[in-house]
């Protein structure tokens, strides 16, 4: 049934007869005879010990192990919770705990260990790398992250004892990574808790305003919750509903938000009061949310269905704001039982601890994957703390495919985050999107209920320009890895025809050098892995030319031989043989070969991001189609011929674009002056009036790619007066 919110507060006075007795009620199956063994090595260990509160250090680890039986967690979690701190303070050894009570207990205890020798040059380097390391721990088992939030909530609760400027720290450092961490994981009682723990002591004095003006009405909503209470059993039993009503005043926390939000003081903040309804179904949930909205009337705009479409951590309910009694603002919460139990308690109320259901639970965090993968292709510390933290900002727009599945993403979201959020390659092939079957800028907002459908291209590939459009760490994180990628090859290659060339008036090779290892001291003395490293930090002046000379043993260098001021223009000439392909004028790039005539067909009018064909033509060179092009049907493969687009070409493409209106004066100036103001150029234009009230147009273009042919598109579809656009 229905239980109030989870109280976390320190119990100071908590014994591990009290312990065991809660351990038993949750979980009668248990081996409790472990547990007192588990809790007398803990107190063994920590003998002596006392907290800055001046009592014993075991109330910590029992007041940790007291929050995860509340949050009902299993019994290796628990005895992690009075063993987390035996390694890191007590010299314990994790196979001696392991022997002891357990592999998964010391995986638990190893995972929320901190990291204590490594000295850092900051505390914010510290504090990043404790994070990723936290992190790590928790894709390896979720349950080290769930002891690491109960130990953060009893250190908070007990920060009184600690200096002012400890307390701050402390506070900012639980904003900033235990409570989105909470909130991922769905965890909202630890989250809401730990919310107004931070504002207490980051805050105290808006803290304890808004303490002193809820406390100075109390009696009086304390009798308004009663009555509306009443009001809503009353009306849920006119129509045979039974559930738990329960009213409360908002976290401080969320009321601090709501006055920064809305700029607005304590006093100009309506909806205080926050009222939840438990049924046992969802059938009864919307009957239950019809009742509501028919016994008060409903605040426009303030409904959401997180049962339909639940939060990406799984949070489920109804959300909706209402004019209660005396014209009050209440907000209320509809879900059932099971769904109040997921909502207080997040994963854990998944975790079953039994083999054959954690891969349930893995299921439902498949986010824990993508952590990992940041994990291993960002470098630093505080770049992974900073892109986690991102990505942990729960609560945000949702968005459909075209097929109605449902992805969540952060506010501000565009579609090229969408098109990262539903495929790496997706997003890094984008060259536009649909929103409501609209063309759209891939910069455009994006808003919950879209429907966005994505426009690719073979070869389109991310650029810089992308990290300014996307706000959601998954997206920058893989446009990132791709720019590096394609800048590490470029290094690579430019690195290797640089030595090829230096080593040729030594008379040698790099082949004949790397047979003989004469490369070995080189790469030992800098830790290259291999040569290919070595061409990238060469191609990047990580590396000089003359120290690689230098080091190679049957190599007689002596400053004759190698004239430092050539250095510069060594450089020039070797990149510039390296992008040779890419100075041409041709469009079109025939087989890897850049001097070839080439001329696009009439027939389709290919453009830069269209997949492309050649076709060989007698005496005319080679002739440019689409794919897909009808003509290429009548042609035989033997004269077809791999082609590919020239990226560094920028001169413009003909194109004709179609435009259907509706048949109004001046409509062909209009459209004209909003192609115009794209920057694109009109070559030609057909218009022509039909006999429905409709008008056709047909205009030839200059684009300089699809991308742009899509933006062009896009600005004249914005017309009211137009019906459809397409390419002709």
């Amino acid at each position: 049934m229905y239980s109030e919110r989870i109280d976390f507060s320190h119990e100071g006075s908590l014994t591990i007869d009290e312990l065991i007795k809660r351990v038993e009620g949750i979980n009668p199956e248990a081996d409790l005879a472990l547990l007192r063994r588990c809790y007398e090595f803990a107190e063994k260990m920590h003998s002596g010990v006392k907290r800055s509160s001046g009592e014993p250090y075991i109330i910590h680890p029992l007041n940790v192990a007291a929050t995860l039986v509340k949050l009902k967690m299993d019994l290796d979690s628990i005895m992690a919770g009075l063993l987390h701190d035996v390694v890191e303070d007590c010299d314990v050894s994790p196979e001696l705990i392991s022997e002891m009570f357990g592999q998964s207990v010391a995986q638990i205890v190893v995972g929320c260990t901190k990291i204590s020798k490594i000295k850092f040059k900051t505390k914010e380097e510290s504090q990043a790398e404790n994070f990723r390391k936290m992190v790590v721990a928790m894709a390896q088992d979720l349950r080290v992250i769930i002891v690491k939030l109960a130990d953060r909530m009893h250190n908070m609760r007990t920060l009184q004892y600690m200096t002012i400027e400890k307390q701050k720290a402390k506070a900012q450092e639980t904003l900033d990574i235990y409570v989105p961490l909470a909130s991922r994981l769905g965890i909202n009682s630890v989250k809401g808790e730990l919310e107004d723990l931070c504002l207490r002591y980051i805050h105290p004095e808006i803290y304890y305003r808004l303490a002193e003006k809820i406390a100075m009405k109390r009696r009086e909503r304390e009798s308004y919750i009663e009555e509306t209470i009443l009001l809503i059993h009353e009306k849920m039993l006119e129509y045979s509903v039974q559930g738990d009503v329960a009213g409360r005043p908002k976290h401080f926390y969320s009321i601090y938000k709501k006055m920064q939000h809305r700029n607005v003081d304590f006093e100009q903040i309506q909806d205080l009061l926050a009222f939840r309804i438990l049924v046992s179904n969802i059938t009864e949930c919307y009957k239950v949310l019809g009742i509501i909205h028919s016994a008060f009337t409903p605040v426009p705009g303030r409904f959401k269905d997180y049962i339909a479409i639940p939060k990406v951590n799984n949070y489920q309910s109804l959300h909706t704001t209402v004019i209660g009694p005396k014209a009050e603002r209440i907000e209320i919460q509809i879900r059932t039982f099971e769904m109040h139990e997921v909502a207080e308690r997040g994963v854990a109320a998944h975790w079953k601890y039994k083999e054959r259901n954690k891969n349930a639970a893995a299921d439902k965090l498949k986010w824990v994957e993508e952590l990992m993968e940041f994990n291993q292709n960002v470098e630093s510390s505080s770049e992974f703390m900073d892109v986690v933290k991102n990505d942990l900002d729960v609560g945000g727009v949702f968005i459909f495919t075209p097929n109605g599945d449902v992805k969540e993403l952060r506010y501000g979201a565009t579609p090229l985050d969408f098109a990262y959020a539903v495929h790496t390659e997706i997003g890094n092939k984008t060259v536009g999107a649909k929103v409501n079957g609209k063309m759209v800028p891939l910069k455009y907002r994006l808003k919950s209920g879209d429907t966005v459908e994505i426009l690719t291209s073979k070869t389109q590939t991310p650029t810089k320009d992308w990290l300014k459009i996307c706000k959601t760490s998954r997206a920058i994180t893989k446009i990132k890895q791709h720019l590096m990628k394609i800048e590490r090859d470029q290094h690579r290659e430019l690195g290797e025809v640089m030595l090829e060339k230096a080593l040729k008036k030594f008379e040698t090779s790099i082949k004949q050098l790397d047979k003989k290892g004469e490369f070995k001291p080189l790469l030992d003395k800098h830790h290259y892995k291999n040569l290919e490293e070595l061409y990238v930090n060469l191609g990047s002046e990580h590396l000089s030319l003359k120290e690689v000379l230098t080091n190679i043993p049957s190599i007689n260098f002596t400053e004759e031989t190698y004239v430092e001021e050539e250095k510069e223009s060594f450089y020039k000439r070797v990149a510039k043989s390296a992008r040779k392909s890419s100075s041409s004028d041709n469009a079109v790039i025939v087989d890897g070969l850049d001097d070839i005539m080439v001329k696009m067909g009439r027939c389709c009018n290919p453009i830069p991001g269209d997949p492309i064909i050649g076709v060989i033509t007698r005496g005319r060179g080679i002739t440019v189609h689409a794919v897909g092009c009808s003509r290429i049907v009548e042609i035989e493969k033997g004269r077809q011929i791999s082609v590919e687009w020239n990226k560094h070409y920028t001169f413009s493409h003909p194109v004709n674009i179609k435009v259907t209106t509706h048949d109004k004066p001046g409509i062909l100036s209009k459209i004209s002056k909003t192609i115009n103001n794209s920057g694109i150029n009109i070559r030609s234009a057909i218009a022509r009036s039909m006999p429905d009230q409709k008008g056709n147009f047909i205009f030839e273009v200059e684009v300089k790619d699809y991308s742009e042919l899509l933006k062009t598109i896009s600005s004249i579809e914005q017309m009211e007066e137009v019906i459809s656009v397409n390419r002709a």
